[in-house]
């Protein structure tokens, strides 16, 4: 059974400065587990002796076509387990389970921009916010 405190504790510590706060990474997790909102989406876990060490969550968009059906929210990696290939099995195993295509946002500067690139996912916009 997926714990969604313990998940949410974990993306809080390792998403480092890319992270948000943990009661948004859990309203991430409840959309997710699809705890009273739809579409949901689903969340795939890396795990050494029982303990978190890497984590996905993506959640449905609910849409087709003009905006991918799947946008990855979070994704994190213990440090002392980064460079593993463990993120890349997660990122795989994620794909493999998405029904439809996968949106993702990643900052210019984080690592994890190359991996993204490697699996093929590729930069076609530029996107903009508006924070009222």
């Amino acid at each position: 059974m997926i714990e969604r405190d313990e998940i949410a504790s974990f993306l809080e510590v390792h998403l480092d400065e890319y992270g948000d706060e943990k009661a948004d990474i859990a309203k991430c997790i409840d959309y997710a587990l699809n705890s009273g909102v739809t579409p949901g989406g689903f969340i795939v876990t890396a795990r050494d002796s029982g303990k978190i060490v890497g984590a996905v969550i993506v959640n449905r968009t609910g849409m087709k076509g003009f905006i991918p059906e799947n946008i990855l929210v979070y994704i994190a990696m213990h440090s002392g387990y980064r460079g593993q290939g463990i993120g890349k099995s997660l990122m795989l195993k994620a794909i493999e389970h998405a029904d439809g295509d996968i949106a993702l946002h990643v900052e210019p500067n984080n690592p994890a921009k190359l991996l993204y690139e490697k699996l093929g996912f590729t930069n076609k916009y530029l996107e903009m916010r508006l924070k009222k």
